[in-house]
């Protein structure tokens, strides 16, 4: 009997020239406002603008907010250990490019 192995992969693409809204950044992320608001409080997220209604959101506060929603709901994290496990994942992302450079050179 043959069995096969299906693998689903979802992504997005944002172009880092494009800008969201809070409200558009709650319904890409599938998050509550209330959340990204307290994100933006403790730096996970960068918006430009000076209060949430002039917030605005590019490409790579998108795949931050995700991946946020995503520590917060699988592992029970709240808002400062999501903090801090991005902050660690983008030392290991820039410690490997680091590594990668330098086997290039």
């Amino acid at each position: 009997m043959n069995q096969s192995n299906i693998t689903w992969i979802s992504g997005t693409v944002v172009e880092d020239e494009i800008y969201m809204t809070i409200v558009e950044l709650c319904q890409a992320a599938s998050t509550p406002e209330d959340l990204i608001m307290d994100w933006v409080s403790e730096g996970v997220l960068s918006p430009s603008g000076s209060s949430p209604q002039d917030w605005r959101f590019g490409g790579e506060s998108l795949r931050r907010a995700k991946t946020a929603a995503r520590l917060a709901r699988d592992l029970e994290l709240n808002t400062p250990g999501v903090a801090l496990a991005l902050d660690l994942l983008d030392e290991i992302t820039s410690l490997r490019a680091h590594i990668h450079r330098e086997k290039i050179s």
